[in-house]
Formats: structure tokens, C-alpha cells, sequence
């Protein structure tokens, strides 16, 4: 009798870690689905600036070095993105694609910058699209960053609340990092001045 008392409680051990587990596993799964719609986004943007540089050659051609830094931070971004798509609950990934992130937006911040002084540019049709998509595709991925960090979220707290933590440390449930990506300009606070 006592023997099945003890099968009966290790039954119920095992059927409830397993329980866990499984939640694990789906909190994980939905830290790697909100990442990949991440990843759609942010691939469309990279397909979307080589276009713009091309299309913004003939007007800046002394400009030459922001084109190219451009360029530059857009592969370092695309390889950001390949390293965090490999494995979205890395920390280590998801910061350098922040980082990777920040320095291409202040690339392209400078890009535009440059281009409000070239008047033929500006109402040039292909740079006025370019610039809308891109617009539009920043809104989208700050909405999936949103549902991807919700995401990541709930998985950090599955993993570190108790009883969950035991099966997260034994079976090397990672902690997953939030992919925000830092805009200088956005954090600057504004001057305001009531000199006239």
C-alpha cells in the first residue's frame, strides 16, 4: 500500500514537471514566433535601402561617405539580424541587433538630414515612396518589437517564477533579453528656450 502511495505522489511529480515543461517550451516558441515577424520587417527594410541609396546617387554624389556609411551599418544590421534569428532568446544577439539597429537608424536619420538641402530630391517621386515606405515599415517593426518583447516577457517570467525555475535550470532555459533599440534623438530631452 505504501508502495503505491509513493508511485501515486512520483506520478504526480513527474506529470506536473512535465506540465511544466511544456509551458516552458511554448513560452519559448513564442519568444521565436515574435522574433521571426521581427525578422520579416526588418528584412523588408534592408531590401528597401539599397534602393533609396541608389536612388539618392545621381542628387548627393559629393556626399559619397554617408552613402557608404549607410551601406555599412545596413550589413552590420543584416548580419545582426542573422545572429539574433539563429537563436532569439540569446541576449548577447538580441544587444548587438539593438545596437546594430541604432547606428543604422542614425545613419539613415543623416541621410535624410542631408537630403532636405537638395530641393530635386526632395520632390524627387522615387525618394518621397522610398521614404514612405520605410515609415511605414518602421511602424511595423515597432509593432512587432512590442509583441515580441510581450513575448519575451512572459516567457522571463515563466522561467523565473517558482516551482517553474526548477525545470528552467535544470533544462537550461535561458533568460531572453528585450530588443529595444536606442534612438540618440529620442532621448535627448528638448531644449526650450523663452528668450526671444
Amino acid at each position: 500500500m505504501e508502495l503505491l502511495i509513493l508511485l501515486g505522489i512520483l506520478l504526480v511529480v513527474v506529470i506536473w514537471a512535465i506540465g511544466i515543461y511544456n509551458n516552458l517550451v511554448n513560452l519559448r516558441n513564442r519568444v521565436k514566433n515574435g522574433f521571426s515577424q521581427i525578422d520579416v520587417q526588418l528584412t523588408r527594410r534592408y531590401d528597401l535601402i539599397p534602393n533609396l541609396v541608389e536612388a539618392v546617387k545621381g542628387y548627393m554624389s559629393h556626399e559619397r561617405g554617408t552613402l557608404e556609411d549607410v551601406i555599412n551599418a545596413r550589413n552590420s544590421a543584416v548580419s545582426g539580424l542573422k545572429r539574433a534569428a539563429a537563436d532569439p532568446s540569446d541576449p548577447e544577439a538580441i544587444k548587438a541587433l539593438a545596437g546594430a539597429e541604432a547606428t543604422l537608424g542614425g545613419t539613415l536619420g543623416r541621410l535624410f538630414a542631408l537630403a532636405e538641402s537638395y530641393p530635386d530630391l526632395k520632390a524627387n517621386q522615387n525618394m518621397m515612396q522610398f521614404q514612405e515606405e520605410l515609415a511605414s515599415t518602421e511602424n511595423k517593426v515597432a509593432f512587432a518589437r512590442q509583441a515580441f518583447n510581450d513575448a519575451v516577457m512572459s516567457y522571463n517570467n515563466g522561467c523565473q517564477n517558482f516551482p517553474n525555475s526548477l525545470i528552467a535550470n535544470n533544462f537550461n532555459f535561458k533568460h531572453a533579453e528585450f530588443l529595444e533599440i536606442e534612438q540618440e534623438e529620442k532621448r535627448e530631452v528638448p531644449k526650450v528656450s523663452f528668450n526671444q
